[in-house]
């Protein structure tokens, strides 16, 4: 009986809590919040309605009534903010809770139900710039265009030109800048807003030491390599250019999890400014793999292993290993083990050292070729989006083709450039991308010199406010001059076909046809593609695509020489590591929709 007892009041308790439960939920569901902001356009209301807690509590299921008048008393001060950021600094807000200001309201008082939210913004009268200054300015130093009398005095303006006005004297060696006096003096009845900002420039100051800082471990990169690599000019007049330069170059190296490069509070007597450098290791070693298909050539997979900080200066180790071909009808199973050395800041802080060796079999549809090379170099950086190459590459080739069996031996100088102004390399939507290579080449066994040319340009234009329409083009260009086609290596020879040049095309199907039954690379190569890329929502982009290319037998593109093209139709599904690229193309011509090739991998196709 005692046990029933106990049951039938536990499930009543139970009853009870969902209820109130239930109660809750549904008196905070049951507040409606408006907001009206008269005669202001629709997107000044949409700024208040996105800063406005009010409006995002009440969407939330589980909010509360004290809940709800908490933001609705922290929107004061936010819906304000709006307003002085447009220029508006005599408006008025009021907030309602069930028709009382939620200003007078204890917040230990709130009620237990609200029905109702009323917010209502009048901006009044846009306030003008009378005084706009900022004094004084360092030499050659400006300040934002609409920071000036007459104009819209937006609160974000004065922000700007103050910190515009600190950044001049701060690039002009001045370190330690900073805002002496503000006065700043709206005048409600004219409606105009006095600025007035001094600056206090501080003295001129010099780079001192760059100290290493401990973290919560401290870094297997020695200190005297990171001073090396960060490349800090100490001595020199302090700029703000070259802290943002130090800390890239230590991020650049890639061993580093994390970098921050912190000004000393108090310069040093002598006029210098010291520098702490507060860096994290990254993992020391790194595992990664790839893989790609297409329907002619087969499966492709990839993998390397990473060392990053080798012999404590920030050396970084990648060793390679391809196997490609697998399953496919394109020659036959490719092969690839390659490692390179890195060494950053070597000679300069932006120049870096290398080391390479690779071996590879390559089964093509035209050709087999199997190569050794060992060889070294030096890597510059200019800029964020400019770089080069320069290196010295002993390498030894065996080839296989139409012409014969045949051993050659070079000696390559291969120089190339990159310049990258992409905003995203997996997904561009906009910049321009180019690289440069040239590699003059001496035969050592037999045959002369000469030297092999290759361009690839790319741009992007997104059009459309939503950025939903994206158009991309790309133009190759390649040519050997020199040498004959005996002479040169098979891979350093041009062949159209596949993913990377004309889709719909099988793989290296285009070569030179020297005689019946003698197929060869050739020595010019022209390739051009086209896409278009439309975003069918968040996740899901479709693509339309043209290629063609062009392979001649002489340099320059005359003699013997053919155009094939293709065409298709793609999807492209975005995840963190970047979009899954799924292509289907055809000929283009007389054999169109005769065959059809696929393409799967990761990123864009250019």
């Amino acid at each position: 009986m005692g046990g029933a007892v106990v049951r039938e009041w536990s499930a009543r308790i139970v009853l009870l809590i969902v209820a109130l439960s239930a109660l809750t939920t549904l008196s905070a569901r049951a507040a409606e919040v408006s907001l009206s902001a008269p005669r202001a356009p629709e997107k000044f209301t949409e700024r208040l309605h996105a800063a406005s807690l009010t409006v995002s509590e009440a969407a939330r299921e589980d909010s509360t009534a004290q809940d709800l008048l908490a933001a609705a008393q922290a929107d004061y001060a936010r819906l304000l903010s709006v307003l002085y950021a447009e220029g508006y600094y005599g408006g008025i807000i009021s907030i309602r809770v069930d028709g009382h200001e939620a200003a007078d309201i204890p917040p230990l008082s709130a009620p237990d139900e609200i029905g109702q939210v009323g917010i209502e913004v009048v901006r009044g009268a846009g306030f003008r710039f009378g005084v706009a200054e900022v004094t004084p300015l360092a030499p050659g130093a400006g300040l934002p265009g609409k920071f000036l009398s007459g104009e819209l005095a937006k609160a974000g303006l004065i922000a700007e030109a103050t910190q515009t006005g600190i950044e001049g004297w701060r690039s002009a060696g001045h370190a330690k800048a900073r805002v002496d006096a503000k006065d700043i003096v709206a005048n409600h009845p004219r409606a105009r807003l006095d600025a007035r900002i001094a600056l206090d420039p501080g003295p001129r100051l010099r780079f001192g030491a760059l100290r290493i800082t401990e973290g919560d471990r401290p870094s297997r990169v020695r200190a005297a390599r990171i001073r090396e690599i960060a490349g800090l000019p100490t001595g020199r007049q302090f700029s703000p250019g070259e802290v943002a330069d130090a800390t890239n170059r230590l991020r650049r190296s890639g061993a580093f999890r994390s970098v921050r490069l912190i000004e000393a509070e108090t310069p040093n007597a002598d006029g210098t400014l010291d520098i702490a450098a507060r860096v994290s290791d990254a993992k020391r070693r790194r595992i990664g793999v790839g893989a790609e298909l297409s329907s002619l050539e087969g499966v492709t997979l990839s993998g390397f292993w990473l060392h990053r900080n080798l012999f404590g200066g920030a050396e970084r180790l990648r060793i390679d290993a391809l196997v490609g071909g697998i399953g496919g009808d394109s020659g036959g199973e490719d092969f690839r083990l390659g490692a390179r050395l890195d060494r950053p800041a070597t000679f300069t802080p932006d120049t870096g050292a290398f080391l390479l060796a690779d071996v590879e079999e390559r089964n093509e549809p035209d050709y087999r070729e199997r190569k050794a090379e060992i060889g070294g170099g030096l890597t510059h950086v200019f800029s964020d989006e400019l770089s080069a190459e320069a290196g010295v590459i002993l390498r030894f080739s065996e080839i296989t083709d139409d012409l014969g069996r045949r051993e050659v031996q070079h000696l390559l100088f291969p120089v190339s450039a990159t310049w990258d102004r992409r905003d995203d390399p997996l997904n561009p939507t906009e910049g321009l991308y180019l690289e440069l290579g040239i590699t003059p080449f001496a035969g050592l066994d037999q045959g002369g010199g000469g030297a092999r040319f290759y361009a690839d340009l790319r741009d992007y234009l997104t059009l459309g406010d939503a950025g939903r329409f994206t158009l991309a083009g790309r133009a190759q260009l390649g040519s050997v001059a020199g040498a004959g086609i005996v002479d040169v290596p098979a891979d350093m020879l041009f062949y159209s076909g596949g993913a990377g040049t004309v889709r719909g095309q099988g793989y290296q199907s285009l070569g030179v046809d020297l005689a019946p039954n003698i197929t060869v690379g050739g020595r010019a190569f022209v390739g051009v593609s086209g896409e278009l890329r439309a975003m069918v929502n968040d996740r899901v982009q479709a693509v339309a695509f043209a290629d063609a290319g062009f392979v001649g037998e002489d340099a320059l593109g005359t003699g013997t020489g053919e155009w094939h093209g293709g065409a298709g139709l793609g999807a492209r599904y975005f995840t963190t590591v970047g979009p899954i690229r799924l292509d289907i193309a055809t000929p283009v011509g007389d054999d169109a929709f005769q065959a059809f090739e696929i393409y799967v991998g990761i990123g864009q196709a250019f």
